[in-house]
């Protein structure tokens, strides 16, 4: 279920991690290209998501199969979602000045949206919530009226 809370500690973890990634991209894209200053950019992001995401916005424990759904989906869309809107995007209005950062955003905007999904319900999946009707000692007789 997404609550405020959950929601305001996953924008709060997203604003750090855009913050490093955008960064990084910005930084690295001339020397290294597009791709793999992406692949530097969100692998750094990557981790410290995990990490944050994991403990403080889901409150789940990091095992080994919280990690390794949490590799295959974010990086499935850092490094699949993300490049492909980037390369779209760039190839309709290419590399200006401000397009690239541009689309960079609008390519994280996405991937935010495709990841929260992702971590709610199959990395960090919510609890089943208990059964309302009372059970054992205090549960009425079959039969009874209510």
């Amino acid at each position: 279920m997404l609550t405020g809370r959950t929601a305001g500690r996953f924008a709060a973890v997203g604003v750090v991690n855009t913050a490093l990634d955008l960064s990084l991209f910005l930084g690295l894209h001339h020397a290294l290209g597009v791709v793999a200053a992406n692949l530097v950019s969100t692998s750094a992001g990557m981790t410290l998501s995990f990490v944050a995401n994991g403990r403080f916005t889901f409150g789940g424990r990091l095992t080994r199969r919280s990690a390794a759904l949490f590799v295959a989906t974010t990086g499935l869309t850092m490094w699949v979602l993300q490049p492909a809107v980037i390369e779209l995007l760039l190839s309709a209005w290419g590399e200006g000045a401000l397009h690239v950062p541009v689309t960079k955003g609008l390519a994280i905007g996405v991937s935010v949206a495709a990841n929260y999904a992702a971590y709610r319900f199959l990395v960090w999946p919510a609890a089943p919530t208990s059964d309302p009707r009372p059970s054992g000692r205090d549960a009425a007789p079959s039969g009874a009226r209510r």
